[in-house]
Formats: C-alpha cells, sequence, structure tokens
C-alpha cells in the first residue's frame, strides 16, 4: 500500500469543476446502531442502503482519485434521471476503500463506494453514464471499527487493521478479512481532527 494522505486533495482538485458547493460543509453519514464500545472500538448494526461504486486498478494512492472522480461525476450530474435530464444526488460521507481480493487483475484493484442518501432506493436513482460507476443494494449487515486521526498512510492502516483484528478476537467475535479504509473529512481538515477509521465486516 502507498502513502495515501494526498489522495482526496487530489481527487477535488481534479474534480474542482464538479462541487457546487464548499467541501467543509457538513455531509449525512450512514445511519447504524453501535452494539458495543470499547474505547476507540465500536461494533455497528447498519440497515441497508444503496452504494455508487466503482472497481480501479492501480495502487491505493492513484486508484483513490481516479476512483473519487469518477463517483463524484456521477453525483453530481453525470447521470440520466428517470425525466431524461441529469440530476444531483447530496455528497455523504466517508469514502470508502477496499481492496478486491481474488482479482484476476495483474495490477492492484480497489473498490471505492460512495453511500447513497438515506431512504434511496436502487430503482429511484438516476442511471450512471459512465460504466465503469454501477448502484448497488447492500443488505443490513454489522461491522467493525477502529476510530483514529491523522493521515492515512501505510503504517497507520497496517496498525489500526491488526488492532482491530486484535480486538475482536480477544473478544471472540468471529470476521470476514476484507478490511475497509473509510476517510470522513475533507482535505483542509488538520490531520490530528481528522477521522479516519477501519471498518471489518462480521461473520453473521
Amino acid at each position: 500500500m502507498q502513502r495515501v494522505n494526498r489522495w482526496w486533495m487530489g481527487a477535488l482538485v481534479a474534480t474542482a469543476g464538479l462541487l457546487a458547493y464548499p467541501v467543509a460543509m457538513a455531509v449525512a453519514e450512514p445511519d447504524f446502531q453501535v452494539q458495543k464500545r470499547d474505547g476507540v472500538f465500536e461494533i455497528r448494526h447498519y440497515p441497508g442502503f444503496v452504494v455508487a461504486e466503482t472497481l480501479v486498478v492501480g495502487n491505493f494512492d492513484a486508484a483513490s482519485r481516479q476512483g473519487f472522480r469518477r463517483v463524484a461525476a456521477y453525483i453530481f450530474g453525470g447521470n440520466k434521471g428517470a425525466s431524461g435530464q441529469a440530476e444531483k444526488i447530496t455528497m455523504t460521507a466517508p469514502v470508502t476503500v477496499e481492496p478486491v481480493q481474488g482479482s484476476a487483475a495483474t495490477a492492484e484493484q480497489w473498490r471505492l463506494h460512495f453511500v447513497m442518501p438515506a431512504g434511496s432506493a436502487r430503482a429511484a436513482l438516476p442511471t450512471p453514464l459512465d460504466a465503469g460507476v454501477r448502484l448497488r443494494e447492500v443488505p443490513a449487515h454489522r461491522m467493525a471499527a477502529v476510530r483514529f486521526s491523522g493521515f492515512t498512510t501505510e503504517a497507520s492502516v497496517a496498525e489500526k487493521t491488526q488492532a482491530l483484528k486484535t480486538w475482536l478476537q480477544n473478544n471472540q467475535v468471529a470476521f470476514i478479512d476484507k478490511p475497509q479504509v473509510a476517510r470522513y473529512d475533507d482535505p483542509f481538515t488538520l490531520p490530528w481532527n481528522r477521522r479516519n477509521e477501519i471498518l471489518l465486516p462480521l461473520s453473521d
């Protein structure tokens, strides 16, 4: 994994023409219920939701920028609604990236997604104009999370992922080894104020 603290800055600069509001404004997050909390660790239950996602090949940094541009273009009007016109979709947080395991790709492959606004139905959302963006329904599920600040470097991601796995093992909670990196803040947020998370799906 490459150093990734610059990815969102580059993505937002490249997508500047698509942004219709300041990047620092508050954005909605997916609903969830906390079932267990232990310091920075949580077990959460998420209701079902719809994501707009894309698959990108390359290192984490480059793939994150490219994936962000694709999905941001979709929500800011790169789509066709039921009326035949483009529609703008409210931006949400976090921006989530995960490695695609078992891929036939010769290079690293990553999945980047935005969760669509609460209450969105897949059938009611506009169709992406970019064939590389798709809508997917995610059923209700449980996730474990660990929160941390600072930059999402290779070292910090690896350290926090292992810490979360160790906490789950110590609490005898079965998980699926498919970690996701979730980032909630715009690139102008000071590192010590940033909210990052590692998320792991639970086996149930």
